[in-house]
């Protein structure tokens, strides 16, 4: 396909994240608050929109209490810094089996919730976007699986929707695309779709340059897409997504250093992204842009 650079870009932060990254940086946000003020330092640096999980205070371990949730809500709402909040719906679908010769039963990290109370945060706190895992996958670990299941995703979509909050469709390989463009044709989400290109997450797309066009080039042309990829190719792939016209994410979820030996913070992240697509003759749009570009409403959990 011939090159349709995107000249107005917006940058989504990915806060913290759900993996076990607590203890790799004393960077990584771990309380509600810790979390809120990672997230509005990166939207002073110039992220328009701003992806949040939960962690336990205490542990850093992840969560999905309702509590932290709201506490996060709360404190970005209160700040006075604009910014379009993205909570996750990914987690509840956590399968851990017990090894190659004793599957069941399933052991310590499982995590299986049924739709509504995988969604029970978001139509508490009803932010502008909340994400849906549109696919199951081999997640990393050796006997850990991600699941989402067309029921599942039909339920949770359909949930999503009718609250008034845009899914942003998490695709980790083409499959997941596929799957997303049947819950556009049913009707569960609507046409104008937001969809996450993510890349080189094991096992599933892999971030060569030719898997990733190949899921650009599956990407309806009437939806928004943004992308990443994990640890070194973080910011390479800030550039791939805007040349291939697309948003970018960069963050503490997908990755922990600024350069070589250097940890980052999340703001560091942003500030260094926004500098290559200005590099590249793009524009950074902000968050009430973002909200006409993608037809959301600002709200607050009263409506």
């Amino acid at each position: 396909m011939p090159l349709s650079m995107n000249k107005e870009v917006f940058i989504t932060c990915a806060v913290t994240g759900s993996g076990g990254t607590q203890d790799k940086s004393p960077h990584v946000p771990r309380s509600p608050k810790q979390i809120a003020h990672s997230a509005i330092a990166a939207a002073e640096a110039g992220a328009a929109v701003v992806h949040c999980h939960v962690r336990d205070p205490e542990t850093g371990t992840p969560s999905r209490k309702l509590e932290y949730y709201r506490e996060v809500t709360e404190y970005i709402r209160a700040s006075g810094t604009d910014v379009v909040l993205n909570l996750t719906a990914g987690m509840g679908g956590d399968i851990v089996f017990g090894g190659t010769e004793a599957p069941l039963p399933l052991v310590a990290g499982t995590d299986m919730a049924g739709a509504t109370e995988r969604v029970a945060h978001v139509a508490q706190c009803l932010p502008e976007i909340c994400t849906l895992d549109c696919g199951t996958m081999n997640f990393a670990e050796a006997d850990y699986v991600m699941t989402n299941t067309p029921g599942m995703l039909q339920a949770m979509g359909q949930m999503m929707t009718d609250l008034g909050v845009k899914p942003e469709i998490e695709a980790f390989d083409t499959g997941h695309l596929w799957y997303a463009k049947q819950l556009v044709a049913d009707g569960v989400l609507e046409p104008d779709a937001l969809v996450q290109l993510c890349m080189g997450v094991p096992w599933g797309a892999p971030d060569d340059l030719n898997t990733f066009m190949a899921m650009v080039n599956n990407v309806p042309p009437n939806w928004t897409f943004s992308a990443f990829s994990l640890g070194r190719n973080q910011m390479a792939y800030v550039a791939a997504s805007v040349l291939a016209g697309g948003n970018v994410r960069v963050g503490l979820e997908d990755n922990l250093m600024l350069e070589r030996g250097v940890l980052a913070e999340n703001y560091q992240l942003v500030e260094k992204a926004r500098g290559i697509i200005e590099a590249l003759g793009a524009r950074v749009i902000g968050p009430e842009e973002v909200r006409q570009k993608l037809k959301l409403t600002k709200r607050t959990p009263k409506g």
